[in-house]
C-alpha cells in the first residue's frame, strides 16, 4: 500500500473498503518481481550453454524467434492485436533495444566470462537508468545518486580490473570486451526503460513483449543468417535456447512489462538485485562456475551504487518527527 493510499485510509469516514483493492496488487508486484529475478538469472545459464554452439548472434536470434512464436498466439487468443497494430512502431523499435541488441552482447561477453560475472554486470542497469534520466529526461540526481553512480562505476572498475569470472583458456583483453559488452546491453535496456514508459504507457504488456520480439526478430534475422553455423548445435544447446526463449524471455517480458505498468521503470530495474543471487546459485550448481570473495566483494559495491543511484537508499539527515508521524517509514 502506498503513502498517499495509507493517508486516505486513516482520513476517510469508512477506512476498510477502499484500502481493500490495494493489498491484492502490492502482492502481486513482489510474486512478479521474485519470479522475473528467477527467471532471468536462469536466462543466463541459458546462454552460457547455447552461445559457445550458436555464435553470439545467431544465439540470440533463435532466442527471440522462439518468443516471438510463444508470445504471438497468446496475443491474437487474448484479442490483444488491435493494441499491437495501433503502437507497433514504438512497440517493434523499443524491442531492438529491450532485447536484440542487449541479448547479443550477452551471448558475446558469455563466450568469454562466466554467467555469474554477466549477471553482476547485469545488476547496473537501473544505475545507466538513472544516468538516462539525468541526461535524457532531465531528472538530475541529487547528492546521494550521484554518489551511488560513482560507487557504481567504482565496483565495474574494479570487476574490469582483474580476471575473475573468465572461463579457462580466455585472457584479459578478451574479458575487457565481453564486460564492454554486458555493460553496452545495460545500456540499452535503461533506455528502452525510458522510452517504453514515454511510448507504450497504458499498452497491454502482452502487446508491448510481443511487439518486442517481433520488432528483436526482424533486425536479427539477417545476420543470424549470415552467422549460422557451419555444424549444426547439439540438442543440449538447441533445448538451452528452447527454454531461454519461452521461460526466460517470453513469459518473462510479460512480467517485466508489467512491473512497468504497475510500479514504473525505476522498481521495475530492481529486478537487477535479484537476478545476480539467482545467476550465481545457476551458475555454481549446474555449471560448476566458481565465485570467488573479488567477485563477491565488486557485487556488493555495484549494488551498493546502484542502491544510491537509483535513490532505494538516501544518505542525509534523518526525517523530522513530523514526518515519521505522518507515516513514512
Amino acid at each position: 500500500m502506498s503513502e498517499g493510499e495509507c493517508t486516505a485510509a486513516n482520513t476517510a469516514p469508512q477506512p476498510v473498503a477502499p484500502a481493500a483493492p490495494a493489498r491484492p496488487a502490492s502482492k502481486r508486484w513482489l510474486v512478479d518481481l521474485v519470479l522475473l529475478g528467477m527467471l532471468w538469472g536462469a536466462s543466463f545459464l541459458f546462454m552460457r550453454i547455447g552461445a559457445p554452439e550458436f555464435g553470439a548472434l545467431p544465439a540470440a536470434s533463435v532466442r527471440v524467434a522462439i518468443a516471438m512464436l510463444f508470445l504471438l498466439p497468446l496475443l491474437l487468443a487474448r484479442g490483444q492485436w488491435s493494441s499491437l497494430r495501433q503502437y507497433w512502431k514504438p512497440a517493434l523499435s523499443i524491442g531492438v533495444l529491450n532485447s536484440g541488441l542487449p541479448f547479443a552482447f550477452f551471448c558475446f561477453a558469455l563466450l568469454t566470462i562466466n554467467s555469474g560475472l554477466a549477471a553482476v554486470l547485469n545488476a547496473t542497469v537501473p544505475m545507466f537508468g538513472a544516468l538516462v534520466a539525468w541526461g535524457f529526461f532531465g531528472e538530475r540526481p541529487d547528492r546521494s545518486r550521484s554518489l551511488g553512480l560513482v560507487i557504481g562505476f567504482a565496483g565495474v572498475a574494479m570487476l574490469a580490473g582483474r580476471s575473475a569470472g573468465l572461463q579457462s583458456g580466455a585472457d584479459e583483453a578478451a574479458a575487457r570486451w565481453a564486460i564492454g559488452a554486458c555493460l553496452a546491453a545495460c545500456i540499452c535496456y535503461a533506455f528502452a526503460a525510458s522510452l517504453t514508459r514515454k511510448h507504450l504507457s497504458g499498452v497491454p504488456p502482452l502487446a508491448t513483449a510481443t511487439g518486442s520480439q517481433i520488432g528483436a526478430t526482424l533486425a536479427l534475422a539477417l545476420p543470424a543468417i549470415w552467422l549460422w553455423p557451419a555444424q549444426m548445435p547439439s540438442l543440449k544447446a538447441w533445448l538451452a535456447l528452447l527454454a531461454l526463449g519461452t521461460a526466460c524471455t517470453g513469459l518473462a517480458y510479460i512480467l517485466f512489462f508489467r512491473l512497468i505498468e504497475s510500479a514504473g521503470p525505476a522498481r521495475a530495474l530492481t529486478v537487477t538485485f535479484l537476478v545476480p543471487v539467482f545467476a550465481l546459485f545457476y551458475g555454481a550448481v549446474f555449471l560448476g562456475e566458481q565465485i570467488t570473495q573479488w567477485m563477491l566483494m565488486c557485487a556488493v559495491v555495484i549494488v551498493c551504487g546502484v542502491a544510491l543511484s537509483t535513490g532505494l537508499v538516501k544518505l542525509g539527515r534523518r526525517p523530522a518527527a513530523t514526518t515519521a508521524a505522518a507515516g513514512k517509514p
